[in-house]
């Protein structure tokens, strides 16, 4: 069995400045660790409960394979904060059939970010019987 200590996605940015942009001012993620010099340096970036690494460089136009799930304590708020600060928004905060309140944004290079706000009475928060 593997026993997974720690996880990272790894992203190659076309533009590696232009994404560091992104990820550590427009959506404001926190820095976990820098290394190497220069454009493509790596930076690593906390995620919740794990990592974004965005360092290299990638020649071809983002895939449709990627997307990042985002869970936030207030789904508005982020919408607020991230149309301010000139992100991308794709689909604003909308309730799910399935009751998840989600909206859409995208990085840079077009890969698909989901910040997700679990509501008080969701069944991921809440129980009944137990």
């Amino acid at each position: 069995m593997v026993h997974v200590l720690s996880s990272r996605i790894l992203l190659r940015p076309t533009d590696p400045d232009r994404s560091r942009a992104f990820y550590g001012e427009t959506l404001g993620l926190e820095i976990s660790r820098e290394f190497g010099t220069g454009p493509e340096r790596g930076t690593v970036y906390f995620l919740g409960g794990g990592f974004l690494e965005v360092s290299g460089r990638s020649e071809g136009p983002a895939g449709e394979t990627l997307q990042l799930w985002l869970q936030v304590a207030d789904v508005a708020q982020a919408h607020e904060e991230l149309h301010r600060a000139g992100a991308e928004v794709l689909r604003p905060p909308l309730r799910e059939p399935w009751g998840l309140v989600e909206m859409w944004i995208a990085d840079p290079d077009g890969h698909r970010i989901v910040l997700v706000q679990v509501p008080d009475d969701h069944p991921l928060r809440y129980r009944p019987g137990i």
